[in-house]
């Protein structure tokens, strides 16, 4: 099997990944090989959910996979009644919901072989939510499997008590080919465009797929990568930052708006308000309700603006890693992050050499741990692109 060849099943969703997809399909197979705890890591966009969904929908299969039964086809769509699939949507798992998992992992299976309980993005759990975790995978139900997904091993991601009570499965980022191949058989896209698409993303599978599919996207990385060379005043600077977080702005409220009102509106129904009628009232705590959903909101809306300006900053570090090859090589280096910009790269890389490219890879590195750490975004963008500001000619 090639490097861009897909195995068959549910394994198919899994790029550029043999030898990840053969030791899950060897857990599924022997009994002997499975084990109740399993930690995902990987670079974004390597796959790690997807890896993980592939796994728990195997192992529900009778057939290890096949990807056209019921089961496969509920596990991988999060619908069937053995696998929870938790994808936090704020800014972090809390107790509160770490417990509910516990409590549902602990039940039997109603139809599966497994009781799986899968959590993307789980460096997001509170100290409070990974230590209830970490009792359930002390003390593993009969039948239960637990899936974590955590971008490194980086201590700060997920506690290391955890760490040493799962299996370890090491994704890495997929082949630009294997990328290519999947928008092309898959998506349909013009042969060109996936090239394209899969350099410009870095091996993140769904960036690729959003730059393939979408001109917005395309049009919104180009504005990105055309900051560093605008930067020659305060004024340009400034400029930039706001832009940057206007877009961030957009990005969200196009996200959330239709989203909120209807969540909003459901749960007022739910809860009766505004009903009107003999026998009808409003449930009690119905405002204690609605203000819970409008903190979840809030949060979900702060984290969709972070994750917007975190790819701007990624997309701004790999060009100016970029400028810091080119400026240690000469033009000499055959890959780049943003091969399409190699003109502007080079531009960048004469105008500040590698130490002044350094520099500014450092700021965006600082600039994206302030504004983990609540740093205003306007603040922390207006810093950052001061530092990035380029030097008198």
């Amino acid at each position: 099997m090639t490097a861009v060849e897909a195995p068959a099943g549910v394994w198919e969703r899994v790029i550029g990944q043999p030898a990840v997809v053969a030791e899950l399909r060897a857990a599924v197979a022997d009994p002997a090989a499975m084990t109740h705890a399993w930690l995902f890591t990987g670079p974004p966009g390597s796959g790690r959910s997807v890896a993980a969904r592939a796994f728990a929908a195997a192992l529900q299969c009778p057939d290890g996979g096949c990807g056209h039964c019921h089961a496969c086809h509920t596990a991988l769509a999060g619908t069937h009644a053995d696998v929870k699939i938790i994808v936090p949507d704020g800014l972090s798992i809390g107790a509160k919901e770490a417990r509910e998992m516990v409590v549902g992992a602990s039940r039997a299976p109603s139809q599966g072989r497994w009781q799986i309980v899968l959590v993307e993005d789980a460096d997001r759990m509170t100290e409070q939510a990974a230590n209830a975790v970490l009792k359930m995978i002390e003390e593993p139900p009969a039948r239960t499997v637990m899936m974590l997904c955590v971008p490194s091993l980086h201590p700060d991601d997920v506690m290391v008590t955890i760490r040493s009570r799962c299996r370890l499965v090491s994704l890495r980022t997929p082949p630009v080919d294997a990328v290519a191949d999947v928008l092309l058989r898959r998506d349909g896209v013009d042969p060109a465009l996936a090239a394209w698409a899969a350099a410009a993303s870095g091996g993140h599978v769904g960036r690729a797929r959003r730059l393939a599919r979408d001109e917005a996207a395309r049009l919104s990385r180009k504005a990105v990568l055309d900051i560093p060379l605008s930067l020659v005043s305060l004024s340009a600077c400034l400029d930039a930052a706001e832009e940057l977080v206007g877009s961030a702005k957009e990005e969200t409220e196009a996200a959330t708006s239709a989203l909120d009102s209807a969540e909003t509106e459901a749960m007022k129904a739910s809860l009766g308000v505004g009903a009107r009628g003999p026998g009808i009232a409003a449930s009690r705590g119905g405002a204690g309700a609605l203000k819970e959903l409008e903190k979840k909101q809030k949060s979900r809306a702060t984290r969709i603006g972070r994750d917007s300006l975190d790819r701007a900053l990624v997309d701004l570090a790999a060009f100016y890693r970029d400028a810091l090859v080119l400026a240690a090589t000469g033009d000499q280096a055959s890959t780049l992050n943003h091969p399409d910009r190699r003109a502007d790269a080079a531009e960048l890389a004469r105008r500040l050499g590698a130490e002044g490219a350094l520099r500014r890879i450092d700021a965006i590195l600082a600039c994206r741990e302030a504004l983990e750490q609540n740093v205003k975004p306007q603040i922390a963008l207006e810093a950052l692109t001061v530092a990035l500001r380029l030097p008198a000619a």
